[in-house]
């Protein structure tokens, strides 16, 4: 955009002048005909336009085409070109993909405002507000004015533009696509960031957004800046072979005939593969074949006629079944629909095959574009809030849009958008109550409850996936069905390990303010690592519960010295000891001595690394005057609907308080259940570990701190 502008005896941009758009108009029309005929420079423009929109008002654009040579007229591109030929050429690319006029009158005008002495105001006045909308949306913001933040708080105004009209965006990746073919005028160095930005940024969007004309192209001119060896590699390879037969070509016209013979009405074509998409093949399968370097594109009028071509070409050719996927009837987040295959060809090499019709091919290279203007919708419903309801734009657009207005900070913002953009899946999953959550691919039950419920994920204590007990850190696949089971207590919160399983940005950007407005205490320094716990979900309390009262245990010297005095001491976690458990401890930094049961572990660790045990005894019940007793419990049960809620109110009606529970994923239709509880009364423990084993399907009960078995 005005990144390659030069003003050539042109005034300097001078903010809110207002100027006489006739005056500009008439200097525009001088010598290009009678007024009312389009000017020379935009006619193949309004052909392009008007083969795919028959009936379009081209005066829109001849007024606009006007207003831009005017206001730009004086400024050249770095290269040289008077700087009209950008707005022009960036025109052209989206006429090409079959935008609607509004859009291409608001690209012809998209940096006037930017690099002009024209207003935001001006352009509303003179083409409306929906082209002044999108003028503003895709407008820089001044280094100026926001200095080192200018670029991601300009991608965030953009962005939150594209909520409300996906069309801001669809003129944005025009203008990187025609940036990116002038590139060569630039320094190196420059090439290389902007090349790193549409990487990891634009590519990502156009991918998102389905416009895949743009989204490949992209991809070879980065490829050609970032990885000019691999590049040059690439095109060699594709050189070498076309001087070849092509076995593609004949493979489609077996095609062709086969569909002939069975009266299907379809057009066969060869599409080759772009330069990084032939790097990727030969990535993954090493020495290409002539097929590899493109695939075969069937098109057919309607959807049955995808599958009849389907049939016929794994009737009379040999399939290769591992290929095929369905988009046609799960059609990917990103609006593409088609079917994909691959059939062996004359020379035995697979030839891959996509079937779609003409109409999902023309969303497949357009994306939104080909949805044309969102506001044209038919009975476009309104949302509870009074907004309008965009049927383009897509769930990981909403996701995005509501976590950025919680990041604040522009360095966050950017990172987290492109940690977003790096996620090249979507998948769904299924709320227990009906409703559908998008994520991207590898989220885990976490970002599934905080896209649910936001903030109020923090109490959220468990999930069932696919009606079966799993982990909170559980990676969630495409089709799940997901029940998040939350806690009532309101002071329940995420542990820091929720921070490790969570994806996305928002579940992230949530569970740190959480953290940060509740900090842990600091722990007590300790000796060598305890045990580590039971893998399982990150911890949260479902009931609140008093810290244990104590010292209940104290220190004693060597025989004949008594007891030693003033001696902090502290019951170790990993094993929750409680008496009449036989203990040991172990001094650790600050004075503090740590108590562990015998069986633990981390005691025959300490003694292997030559730590010297401190006798410890449990207090008698004169001298510890009643306490609260901490212990952690594994459950070990076969798997079963409810048994989480059975285990819990068992260790309810025992008067225990849970201080906090994990459930591991089951394994072979097995489950491990891990309780940490608070009592009154120790010796009410044999018991409790009775009443647990009472409930169905739990066959075994067991004090924490003994190493775990391999899975269950």
């Amino acid at each position: 955009m005005g990144a390659e502008v030069t003003n050539t005896g042109a005034p300097g941009r001078r903010r809110g002048r207002r100027i006489d758009l006739r005056r500009l108009g008439r200097a525009a029309l001088s010598g290009s005909g009678a007024r009312g005929r389009l000017p020379d420079a935009i006619d193949h423009v309004a052909k392009v336009h008007r083969a795919h929109h028959p009936g379009a008002d081209l005066d829109i654009l001849r007024r606009a085409y006007v207003l831009a040579e005017s206001s730009h007229r004086g400024q050249t591109r770095k290269s040289g070109e008077p700087y009209i030929t950008h707005p022009l050429a960036v025109t052209l690319i989206l006429a090409e993909l079959g935008a609607e006029t509004t859009t291409l009158t608001a690209s012809l005008l998209h940096d006037t405002v930017e690099d002009t002495e024209v207003t935001l105001d001006q352009v509303g006045e003179a083409f409306g507000e929906e082209v002044r909308f999108l003028v503003d949306g895709v407008t820089k913001l001044e280094k100026v004015d926001y200095g080192a933040a200018a670029e991601p708080e300009t991608f965030r105004k953009m962005l939150v533009a594209t909520g409300n009209d996906v069309r801001v965006m669809s003129i944005k990746l025009a203008d990187r696509l025609h940036n990116m073919r002038t590139l060569g005028v630039m320094r190196p160095e420059k090439q290389a960031r902007i090349a790193k930005v549409t990487r990891d940024v634009l590519i990502p969007l156009a991918e998102r957004l389905g416009v895949q004309a743009l989204k490949t192209e992209l991809e070879d001119l980065v490829f050609a800046i970032l990885h000019p060896d691999e590049y040059a590699r690439t095109r060699d390879l594709v050189l070498a072979h076309a001087g070849r037969p092509d076995p593609l070509e004949a493979t489609a016209a077996r095609v062709r005939a086969v569909l002939r013979e069975a009266d299907i009405n379809a057009e066969v074509l060869v599409r080759r593969r772009h330069f990084v998409s032939v790097h990727r093949v030969r990535i993954k399968r090493g020495e290409l074949t002539g097929s590899d370097l493109g695939r075969l594109l069937v098109l057919v009028a309607e959807d049955a006629d995808c599958y009849g071509v389907l049939g016929e070409l794994h009737t009379c050719f040999t399939p290769f079944i591992s290929e095929f996927k369905d988009f046609i009837a799960a059609p990917k987040f990103n609006l593409y629909q088609s079917l994909h295959t691959a059939v062996a060809g004359e020379d035995g090499q697979a030839a891959e095959v996509l079937i779609r019709t003409h109409r999902m091919h023309r969303v497949a290279e357009a994306g939104v574009v080909a949805l044309g203007n969102p506001y044209a919708a038919p009975d476009a419903p309104d949302a509870p809030d009074g907004e309008r309801v965009d049927p383009t734009r897509p769930g990981w657009l909403s996701r995005l849009l509501e976590w950025q207005r919680a990041t604040p900070d522009p360095d966050t913002f950017w990172t987290s958008l492109r940690d977003e953009l790096a996620q090249d899946r979507e998948v769904t999953v299924f709320r227990a109550d009906g409703g559908t959550i998008g994520l991207p691919a590898g989220s885990s039950c976490v970002d599934a409850a905080y896209a649910q419920y936001g903030d109020g994920a923090h109490h959220c204590i468990g999930a069932r996936v696919n009606g079966r007990l799993a982990a909170l850190g559980t990676v969630l696949r495409d089709g799940d069905t997901l029940h998040l089971l939350m806690s009532p207590d309101s002071a329940s919160g995420p542990s820091p390990e929720w921070r490790e399983h969570a994806r996305t940005p928002a579940a992230r950007i949530a569970i740190d303010r959480w953290l940060a407005a509740h900090p842990a205490p600091e722990p007590a320094a300790d000796g060598p690592p305890a045990a580590p716990p039971a893998p399982g979900p990150p911890r949260s309390a479902p009931r609140a519960a008093s810290p244990a009262r104590g010292p209940v245990a104290v220190v004693t010297g060597a025989a004949g010295e008594g007891e030693r005095a003033a001696v902090s001491v502290r019951l170790a976690g990993c094993c929750t000891p409680v008496p009449p458990d036989e203990v040991t401890g172990f001094a650790v930094r600050g004075g503090t001595v740590t108590v562990h049961r015998a069986p633990c572990p981390v005691v025959d660790r300490m003694v292997t690394s030559g730590r010297q045990p401190v006798e410890v005894r449990w207090r008698s019940p004169d001298e510890a005057g009643g306490g609260d007793y901490r212990v952690t419990l594994r459950a070990e049960s076969f798997s079963r609907p409810h048994l989480l809620a059975d285990l819990t109110e068992a260790i309810a009606a025992e008067g225990v308080a849970v201080i906090s529970a994990a459930v591991e994923p089951p394994y072979e239709q097995r489950v491990r259940h891990t309780y940490t509880l608070q009592l009154a009364d120790p010796g009410r423990l044999p018991e409790l570990m009775r009443a647990m084993r009472r409930v169905p399907g739990v066959y075994d009960v067991e004090r924490a701190g003994r190493a775990l078995t391999a899975p269950l």
